[in-house]
């Protein structure tokens, strides 16, 4: 699979990039507001003990697939995760994304139980999981709704070192997709706000995830 290539330019990155200037200052330490605090979303992530269970809305995959990479790699750059002190806005896969990309890949003609779906996941090999991950990650940044919802065309660099685009459709009720390197699959769509909201970290649950390559 041609997304393992981006696995040799996980241990380049660093936790530099800063987003379009629209984005790059925290729109939440705007002047007259309180100052953020530094809760990390690795401290969000690790809340949840239940572990795998049957509910696609939680991040339990995500959670395990981070723990596997800084496990292997205790210096990845996925570790920014855990520092809550730098500023980061995160785009968090479900359970059930991470079930329809194994899906996809494998072309199996059913979704697979959370465990398996990890099982597949980090049999793709610790590089591309880390890659995969720090696609995920725009760092120097903490965009909330309300700025996203304003960053219709914006460019996001991600920890990757390559862009995600953001879309703000609909009329009446705006929604946001996220444009990847994959043209072959729908895009990923934000379906939560604001997790870990008030710190520097901040996140946003998707549906899909976010593919770096196209994917066969």
């Amino acid at each position: 699979m041609r997304i393992t290539r981006l696995g040799k330019r996980a241990a380049a990155v660093a936790t530099a990039a800063v987003v379009a200037s629209a984005l790059s200052a925290a729109p939440a330490e705007a002047h007259g507001t309180k100052p953020l605090k530094n809760r990390s979303l690795a401290a969000v992530l690790g809340a949840d003990k239940r572990g795998f269970d049957h509910n696609g809305h939680d991040y339990d995959i995500l959670t395990a697939a981070v723990g596997a990479v800084l496990k292997a790699k205790p210096g990845s750059p996925v570790k920014v995760l855990a520092d809550g002190r730098t500023p980061v806005t995160a785009f968090l896969p479900n359970d059930r994304a991470f079930q329809l990309l194994v899906k996809d890949i494998t072309k199996a003609k059913r979704l697979t139980g959370e465990k398996k779906t990890f099982t597949a996941v980090a049999g793709l090999g610790i590089d591309t999981v880390e890659s995969v991950l720090l696609y995920h990650v725009v760092p120097g940044a903490t965009i909330n709704r309300k700025a996203a919802l304003k960053a219709d065309n914006v460019r996001l660099k991600t920890a990757a070192g390559s862009s995600i685009k953001v879309n703000v459709y609909g009329h009446w009720h705006k929604r946001i997709s996220l444009i990847d390197a994959d043209r072959s699959d729908r895009n990923p769509r934000v379906i939560r706000f604001d997790i870990n909201k008030g710190n520097k970290q901040i996140a946003h649950g998707i549906d899909r995830v976010l593919r770096p390559v196209n994917l066969p």
